[in-house]
């Protein structure tokens, strides 16, 4: 007799999304930033340096655990050759629109024979009463940093508010920490959380492009 299927919800950690955090089924929170890049390899010896050195001297000015994740997906160009479709309609050039026409058609075979990849960069914050260091890291590990265990001679979970508090203590430290290296950084909101998730959990899924990259650029 076949198994009954189990509803996705029961393999998610996530119970909530609320304020820009993302509040766990165990009662943890996590506050998401997206980090924007550095070409390091452009800069000048002295420049690399200074950005080693003070990104070193942020990560020892932290007592608590942050993890990094680089997150991966192929390049969606779906919007782009609209918008060119659209300026095609509108050109009345004969010259400039055949021009159009073959770029768009270039871009899309270009695309369609390489694979782009489209690479994001977020900085996760938690937040836990009680924290156990974790094992080997996977895929959605960054859920479980620093992961609560309830058990019944714990003690009673803070209020939410407080842990609300603590965590933006942490976020707008981080936040002040990787803009002094150079880099851009915005806590993502509610709506833009729902996105990233609603991507890692949907890998396939090419038709919801990340808009929220458009927020550091």
């Amino acid at each position: 007799m076949p198994k009954e299927a189990q509803p996705t919800q029961k393999f998610v950690e996530i119970e909530d999304i609320r304020e820009g955090t993302v509040i766990l089924k165990n009662g943890g929170l996590r506050r998401i930033l997206m980090v924007s890049g550095i070409n390091f390899e452009l800069k000048s010896e002295e420049e690399q340096n200074i950005i080693t050195s003070t990104y070193q001297n942020f990560l020892n000015t932290l007592d608590f655990s942050v993890q990094f994740v680089i997150h991966s997906r192929k390049l969606n160009i779906e919007n782009y050759l609209a918008k060119l479709a659209e300026r095609q309609t509108q050109e009345t050039n004969e010259l400039l629109k055949n021009q159009i026409s073959e770029y768009t058609e270039f871009i899309r075979s270009f695309v369609e024979l390489n694979a782009v990849m489209a690479k994001t960069f977020f900085a996760v914050i938690p937040y836990d009463a009680i924290t156990i260091p974790a094992g080997g890291k996977k895929l959605f590990d960054f859920l479980k940093l620093g992961k609560t265990t309830k058990t019944k001679t714990s003690a009673p979970d803070e209020a939410l508010e407080q842990k609300m508090n603590q965590l933006n203590q942490r976020t707008d430290q981080v936040i002040s920490g990787l803009t002094q290296v150079g880099l851009r950084v915005v806590a993502l909101s509610d709506e833009e959380l729902v996105e990233l998730f609603y991507n890692l959990y949907n890998p396939e899924t090419k038709k919801r492009e990340l808009k929220i990259a458009e927020t550091i650029e």
